[in-house]
């Protein structure tokens, strides 16, 4: 199994905090605020090295960019399938964040798409799309490690995230899911061919909302001359 890197995955959610804090910036959505979901889903993307990352969505976003600052630590490529309508406005906001040689835009029918690529590492949906369990039945899972990722599932839990959906071909393969208190609801799925790894770190069906371990960063705001201290959690728990 691929080794776990906390230092990708350090280095990618702070890269993920300041450029989701300028991105904000230049598009008047500016406001302070603790980091959460986008910051999250780059550290677990870089800590495990993903060099596939996958993301199907209606228009760039913040998770966008956080992939895509993942992929520039690992060496390895997002691929942002959305519609045609949004391609020009999509790559406009990837630039200006220095992410264009990080991702590969997509625009055809993601269910077409989809069955062309295998081993992903890494999978985004987004549970806003009403065919996101259609969608996670085509994802072909990278079966030595793998994570699928399911966001927006609704505050009151309308959303029942990954469930069966996801189609693993081997049955021996440990899949492992927790659901996390953040955006809108979030579930993380991870797929290996190591059954004992979760259980060594007390891993059992969905992981607590508590985070095991965090750590303290802080940032200086060139721009506002203003210091932020941030609590950083530790992913490295999940991939064991």
């Amino acid at each position: 199994m691929m080794e776990w890197s906390s230092k990708y995955a350090a280095r990618a959610y702070l890269d993920t905090l300041q450029l989701c804090n300028n991105h904000k910036r230049q598009y008047g959505t500016w406001r302070i605020q603790e980091p959460g979901r986008n910051e999250f889903v780059s550290a677990l993307a870089a800590g495990m090295k993903a060099k596939l990352i996958l993301e199907v969505t209606s228009r760039v976003s913040l998770s966008t960019i956080a992939l895509a600052a993942a992929a520039r630590y690992t060496g390895g490529k997002l691929v942002c399938i959305l519609p045609e309508t949004v391609l020009d406005e999509s790559k406009e906001v990837i630039n200006n964040s220095g992410l264009e040689d990080q991702v590969e835009f997509r625009t055809e029918d993601p269910s077409k798409l989809l069955p062309y690529y295998e081993n992903i590492d890494f999978f985004l949906v987004d549970c806003k799309d009403e065919n996101y369990t259609r969608l996670l039945n085509l994802v072909d899972v990278n079966p030595t490690r793998s994570i699928v990722v399911a966001k927006n599932l609704g505050g009151d839990g309308d959303k029942k995230g990954l469930g069966g959906y996801l189609r693993v071909k081997d049955k021996k393969l440990a899949v492992r899911s927790l659901k996390l208190p953040l955006g809108k609801g979030m579930q993380v799925t991870r797929i290996s061919n190591n059954d004992d790894s979760n259980e060594r770190h007390g891993i059992r069906g969905e992981y607590s909302r508590k985070w095991r371990k965090s750590s303290w960063v802080v940032k200086y705001d060139e721009e506002s001359g203003e210091e932020h201290i941030y609590r950083v959690p530790q992913v490295d728990w999940f991939w064991g």
